[in-house]
């Protein structure tokens, strides 16, 4: 738990006069809990038993006060404590999804979405309470404690031996329940990132759930995932409740003990009925807060595991790492130098070499699986080369900035990315709203025309994943948000996959005139759409196989002439 605290300490930094607050309302609380505790003395001694008149009008204003305090620094030192707390959690929520977000993908494709979601999500959560809460629970109550045991030493430090012997006798078994607590909070963490990521792939699939009437296989799938995180969350009460027993245990052995002990002295005349009742009112407000501490640093440790999935991705360095040099000017030149890529010890490339210039475009074409889209991941630095080098105007690319680099470069795919965000916004994505340019694109992409009857225009917000538009609108603003980029390298990845004829036709001539002052790659498989290349490059298992115009390949690639048995454009 002292390695959770350091690690949140850098946060902590900037909270000085807040700290202050919340220490000043704990200080009340502690001083208001001794002083209520001692007030029963003279309530017992000067009231009831020398019939004290004085005392019976300044007493109960005392008592009063004394609540009052209590309440009033609570509140403080509430309301200053979740501040904290609430903020840390906003900024260390914020720093975890920026850190993930500067991951390579091979981070992503490895992992599931629903675990990823569940770190960003569920872990930040179960901390929320051990920066707020619990971190000012323990000031409170430890300070409430100090001043209850002077109390109780004050009234008689004979009995406060017997009645305080408790705190060192739970120390070992509340040491091995915490220990075991940390273990079944780390297994329920895991089990609920499980369940999130069966949840978004769920949500993610129920298309083809339902046109496959896979909702019973479904749910009775998550049932069972439910259920395993169910047992481990009652695992978690039975090690954690179990404190209270103990507790309430071993303080009734010391009570009963102080009772036989204390009622021999006040029959003596030793002590008297005041200072014996304010010395068990204070104990028996003392023993509140040791149960509470207890059970708080079994709750920690659900906060400690998730703490160290967190740090787990904070103290991650990404694999790609961020070049130095920002790119500057227009691109003129894009090279691959005896390209390689291993993908988990698979050979995705190899050998890749070719070079474009401004104005000048290349088609990858070749079966499923042979490296296209492997090949411009590496441009935008989505994966890294394991051999050769990937230059732009003759500078090594992992010498750039990643947002230099990737701000010049625009990329649609066939896998189509849409928001649940207005038209103008997806469109605009990573810049500031131009209408008039985001009307331009939307004209270039042959979108404007469904756009434009639309009653909210260009304004109307789109479903998640655009499910209020077909696929082909879909990738038209797909296709309108890269030509709105202005990019100086154009990537078109299967981009007109969903397009029907008549618009594919229309797209192509405004696609040709777009091309113009740009570096364009095509990964296309229709020949009408590979046609709109100078160059086409075929590509099998990861190798060039052949490069050159449509008239050499045909010529002189067999294997292109397999693939395309009719003549491009």
């Amino acid at each position: 738990m002292k390695q959770f605290f350091k690690r949140f300490a850098p946060y902590m930094g900037g909270y000085k006069l807040y700290f202050f607050y919340a220490i000043l309302g704990t200080a009340m609380v502690a001083g208001a809990s001794g002083a209520s505790a001692y007030l029963v003395k003279p309530v017992l001694d000067e009231i009831f038993i020398n019939k004290d008149v004085a005392m019976l009008a300044i007493l109960p204003w005392l008592v009063v006060l004394a609540y009052f305090c209590k309440g009033f620094g609570g509140y403080i030192q509430t309301y200053f404590m979740n501040y904290i707390g609430q903020d840390i959690v906003r900024r260390v929520r914020d720093e975890l999804l920026g850190r993930m977000l500067s991951f390579e993908m091979t981070f992503f494709n490895r992992r599931r979405t629903g675990e990823l979601i569940s770190r960003v999500v569920n872990d930040i959560n179960a901390i929320q309470s051990a920066v707020s809460t619990y971190f000012a629970d323990y000031v409170k109550e430890g300070l409430t404690i100090v001043v209850l045991v002077g109390v109780v030493i004050y009234q008689s430090p004979e009995l406060a031996f017997y009645g305080l012997v408790v705190m060192p006798l739970a120390l070992y078994p509340l040491t091995l329940l915490a220990k075991k607590m940390k273990k079944v909070s780390k297994r329920t963490q895991e089990k609920n990132s499980d369940v999130t990521s069966r949840l978004a792939e769920i949500f993610n699939n129920v298309e083809l759930i339902k046109s496959n009437s896979g909702e019973r296989f479904e749910v009775t799938s998550f049932a069972k995932e439910n259920r395993k995180l169910f047992d481990l969350n009652m695992k978690s009460v039975r090690v954690s409740e179990l404190t209270s027993p103990l507790m309430e245990t071993l303080g009734a052995l010391a009570v009963a003990v102080v009772i036989v002990v204390g009622g021999h002295q006040v029959i003596d005349e030793k002590l008297t009925v005041g200072s014996f009742f304010s010395f068990m009112t204070a104990l028996f407000m003392l023993y509140t807060p040791i149960k509470r501490l207890s059970g708080i640093y079994n709750k920690m440790q659900s906060a400690v595991a998730a703490g160290e999935r967190i740090f787990e991705m904070m103290e991650r360095e990404p694999l790609i790492k961020d070049g130095e040099k920002e790119l500057e000017g227009k691109i003129e030149s894009l090279e691959f130098k005896e390209v390689g890529l291993l993908y988990e010890e698979k050979r995705a490339l190899e050998g890749i070499s070719f070079t474009l210039k401004k104005g000048e475009s290349l088609a990858l074409v070749g079966d499923s699986g042979g490296g296209k889209s492997s090949l411009v991941s590496l441009i935008l630095r989505l994966y890294e080369a394991s051999e050769g080098e990937v230059l732009i105007n003759q500078e090594k690319i992992r010498h750039l900035t990643q947002k230099s680099l990737r701000s010049r470069i625009a990329i649609v795919t066939q896998r189509i990315f849409i928001f649940n965000d207005t038209i103008a916004h997806n469109v605009a994505y990573g810049e500031a709203v131009d209408r008039e340019r985001v009307k331009e694109a939307l004209q270039k992409a042959r979108a404007w025309d469904f756009v434009e009857t639309l009653e909210e225009g260009i304004d109307t917000i789109l479903d998640e994943f655009g499910a209020n538009l077909s696929g082909g609108q879909r990738q038209r603003i797909a296709i309108a948000r890269a030509i709105y980029k202005n990019p100086d390298i154009l990537i078109l990845d299967e981009a007109t996959s969903a397009l029907d004829n008549k618009t594919e036709t229309e797209f192509k001539e405004a696609l040709a005139e777009i091309m113009r002052d740009k570096i364009t790659l095509i990964v296309a498989h229709r020949p009408s759409t590979v046609s709109l290349a100078q160059k086409i490059a075929l590509l099998k298992e990861g190798k060039i196989l052949a490069i050159g115009t449509q008239e050499e390949l045909v010529q002189y690639s067999p294997e292109f002439t397999k693939i395309f048995h009719q003549p491009l454009g």
